[in-house]
């Protein structure tokens, strides 16, 4: 493992608990991404193939609030993610941290989603 790059070990964590961790209707998958320019969630319900709701930096609704992609546009995101799952009639989840480390802007999407309603 020490002559992979840091995609290919990101993708392998990515995978050994993608194994672990599927969502249903009822209890979906919440992933997040994070890249150098932008912040995607999503709520997959992997048994039906479906994205059921998702928000990124790219909204409009982020972009109005000045958001950037940082730590607090993560919180902001986080919050929105939350918002989006109300709508869409979701209140637990499973959070999938997509092979990133639980801290830093991944962290701050999970407790602002947390503070906002929703279990996971």
């Amino acid at each position: 493992m020490a002559n992979c790059d840091n995609k290919a070990r990101r993708a392998k964590r990515h995978m050994r608990i993608r194994k672990k961790i599927s969502g249903t209707a009822e209890r979906p998958r919440f992933c997040v991404s994070v890249t150098a320019n932008n912040i995607y969630c999503q709520f997959i319900d992997d048994v039906a193939g479906k994205t059921l709701a998702a928000t990124s930096t790219l909204d409009a609704t982020f972009k109005a609030e000045n958001g950037k992609p940082n730590m607090a546009g993560a919180a902001l995101l986080g919050k929105m993610a939350a918002e989006k799952a109300k709508s869409a009639n979701i209140t637990e989840v499973v959070f999938d941290r997509s092979g990133f480390q639980y801290h830093g802007r991944v962290k701050a999407i999970a407790e602002a989603a947390r503070e906002n309603g929703l279990k996971f």
